[in-house]
């Protein structure tokens, strides 16, 4: 009798869950062999394809977790191994192949590697841009995941209700930081979000015991607090699809999040160009022995299908293909000249990201202060524009390190959390990838986040976030976008440090799709920030330590509606001896400095953009221009304009471009050594002496 029930439950357990269209995972799991086949065996010989990552070994069970993405407020992150997972989600064929290409259309319009996804899905679940960087594709989902809850909990939209948010990794992934980050997240705050690790034992050549103690993840976060795991063999089709089924499950029940961890084989190389010399014979033929292509036809064959349809399936794939082919093929390439377009929002909106795509309109604005009250430090001018947007937009969050009860190592935030709420201003764990990259998901998820990074080193472990999410309009071609305000204080206070007192606002200028702003008062901090908070672009919003509660910084409140353009710079003071060009903690340095002269001083306030036009009329009249600003001196942004001006106006010069900034060490610890090394009044008096004397 035991013997009997236990024949009758295999027999259950390899029965093909009904829940599932096993005919369209069967014509989905061919059509990826056929592409993957179609690209290696004539694409890449013929250089038509330059990037191929196979996906074989892969297919069906990433095939199996796309399928039960049947929510519209569902979203994935993939990495380069992830196509089988986007054709689940619909994405055409001509495009899945001819991004690859490089062809016009598909991804990314030929600006970026074909595997390199994503897919705004008007008809379900988007596929969330990924980046080329592995471990990347964590935190946003984890920003994905809390803006459900978010969109549930506090804007009371029910269509949010049961999402999930999916993040895909190979085994290799699960050492990076993007990883244990987002971990961190989704478990403290129990987040709706399910981690898929296919484990092929390889990162490109390095063994997963190199990634993770005894190469199996799973049991390294079996003692991870509020995390269930579900691990097992994705090549068997009854057992993936078993723990498809219930990790997903699990995740839309609230339960929280859930590690998926499927073993699979990587049939082909890393790549195309990977021999796999690493690997012995032995290894690649069990690899082969375990492909789940023919296991999924023994599966079928019988109880679903006949092996005629089988066939039959396997044929509409490779007719599908082939016209998926020559769809690709005769869609040509971009016109060069577009690939300018779409670093910043031009007028046309993104198809996903950002709070306007979700109806917002930002209130009636002003150009022109309406100056109200006795004069306020920059402080209480960016606390209260805060607290003004937070009031009228619920699409806006506050968080970063100690932003809560705190109020912020800077006082910024003081009061807010206490006004708003824990849902709305909130302290994070200390990670600043994690900050940044959930600033990012949440932005395509619609709202409007406001993250701070306490002081400006501290943002070098987010540097890739801030570089992807720079780049994502770019390189999706207008497709995504994530507009947020990234608060970052620093620069020199009462003393410096390497640490704390550095400012290389510089970095963030390279960061191509990144609005910069450097306000060295009230008022302009107050209507900068403002327009970014209104606006449709990512923003770094820099606040100079020294300048939060400077004497000189503070100007009345320019009232709830004042709005500063980005790009329009401001004469602090106007002569006709020398142009005088600065931003932040300088500018009241250089007018101090330029009491004895004749001379325009010109407060940048953006330095993406700034105001070229101003800069070059200003010298084309003076003959002169002195830049100052405190970051180092080689490689610095007045070393931009310095070309710029030399470039355009070398004939109106009277004297050489000449600059004025710290010499090219950290910012000195002790005061005196501070004092010496930031340009101070004298330096840039005696500069400004020189040449217009010249």
């Amino acid at each position: 009798m035991a013997d009997e029930a236990l024949v009758e439950s295999d027999f259950r357990a390899n029965t093909p869950d009904p829940a599932f269209d096993w005919a369209r995972i069967a014509y989905l799991v061919q059509v990826s062999r056929t592409l993957d086949r179609l690209e290696e065996e004539r694409l890449v010989p013929e250089r038509k394809v330059l990037y191929q990552f196979s996906a074989r070994g892969h297919d069906m069970a990433q095939i199996l977790l796309g399928s039960r993405l049947t929510h519209k407020k569902d979203a994935a992150c993939g990495y380069y191994r992830s196509r089988p997972l986007l054709l689940a989600l619909g994405v055409p064929l001509e495009d899945a192949l001819g991004s690859g290409m490089g062809r016009a259309g598909g991804y990314s319009d030929g600006r970026d590697i074909g595997v390199v996804f994503n897919y705004p899905n008007p008809a379900g679940a988007p596929a969330l841009p990924m980046s080329g960087g592995v471990g990347a594709q964590y935190t946003p989902t984890a920003g994905w995941a809390q803006a459900i809850d978010y969109h549930r909990k506090v804007l009371g939209n029910e269509a949010y209700e049961g999402a999930i948010a999916l993040v895909l990794g190979g085994d290799a992934s699960v050492a990076t930081g993007g990883f244990w980050a987002s971990l961190t997240i989704a478990t403290t705050q129990q987040l709706p979000m399910l981690f898929y690790v296919e484990d092929n034992q390889f990162g490109i050549s390095v063994p997963a015991t190199y990634q993770t103690p005894g190469a199996d993840i799973s049991k390294n976060l079996a003692s991870f607090g509020g995390l269930t795991i579900f691990s097992g063999d994705g090549t068997d089709p009854a057992e993936a699809a078993r723990l498809v089924a219930a990790a997903t499950a699990h995740v839309r029940s609230r339960k929280g999040p859930a590690l998926l961890h499927l073993r699979v084989p990587r049939l082909q190389g890393h790549s195309f160009q990977d021999t796999q010399t690493y690997k012995t014979e032995e290894v690649v033929r069990s690899e082969w022995a375990r492909d789940p292509l023919p296991k999924l036809k023994d599966f079928l064959v019988g109880p679903v299908m006949t092996a005629q349809r089988w066939n039959g399936i396997a044929a509409e794939a490779e007719a599908a293909v082939e016209a998926a082919r020559a769809a690709a093929e005769a869609r040509g390439v971009a016109d060069p000249a577009t690939v300018l377009a779409n670093v910043f929002y031009e007028g046309e909106m993104q198809q996903l990201g950002g709070q306007w795509t979700h109806g917002y309109r930002a209130p009636k604005c002003h150009e022109d202060p309406k100056p109200e009250g006795q004069r306020i430090n920059m402080v209480t001018a960016i606390r209260r524009t805060l607290d003004h947007e937070l009031a009228i937009n619920e699409r806006v969050l506050l968080f970063g390190e100690d932003v809560g009860p705190k109020g912020g190592v800077h006082a910024v935030t003081l009061g807010l959390q206490e006004k708003y709420g824990a849902d709305r201003v909130f302290d994070t764990s200390l990670n600043e990838e994690g900050i940044i990259g959930r600033a990012v998901g949440m932005a395509l998820a619609g709202l409007m986040p406001v993250p701070e990074i306490q002081f400006r080193k501290y943002a070098e472990p987010a540097t890739e976030q801030i570089n992807d999410c720079g780049t994502m309009r770019w390189r999706t071609n207008n497709r995504f976008a994530a507009p947020m305000v990234l608060r970052i204080p620093g620069g020199f206070f009462k003393c410096g440090d390497p640490w704390h007192s550095q400012t290389n606002e510089v970095q963030f200028v390279h960061n191509p799709g990144w609005l910069v702003a450097v306000p060295s008062n009230a008022e302009d901090a107050v209507g900068l920030l403002r327009t970014a908070l209104r606006g449709n672009d990512p923003v770094i919003f820099f606040e100079h330590r020294a300048m939060l509660d400077d004497v000189w910084a503070r100007r009345p409140y320019p009232g709830d509606g004042y709005v500063l353009p980005f790009g329009r710079a401001k004469k602090t003071r106007e002569g006709d001896d020398i142009t005088i060009v600065t931003w932040g903690a300088m500018v009241p340095r250089c007018e101090a400095a330029a009491k004895e002269a004749s001379a325009d001083v010109i407060d940048l306030r953006t330095l993406v953009p700034w105001d070229k036009e101003m800069v070059l009329d200003s010298v084309r009249r003076t003959r002169r221009c002195l830049i100052v600003h405190e970051d180092l001196r080689s490689g610095g942004f007045g070393a931009e304009i310095a070309a710029v001006v030399a470039d355009e106006a070398f004939l109106d010069l009277d004297a050489p471009v000449a600059r004025v900034t710290m010499p090219d060490i950290p910012s000195p610890h002790n005061p005196v050594l501070l004092d010496w090394a930031v340009p101070n009044v004298e330096r840039i008096r005696a500069k400004i002496d020189e040449l217009v004397g010249f």
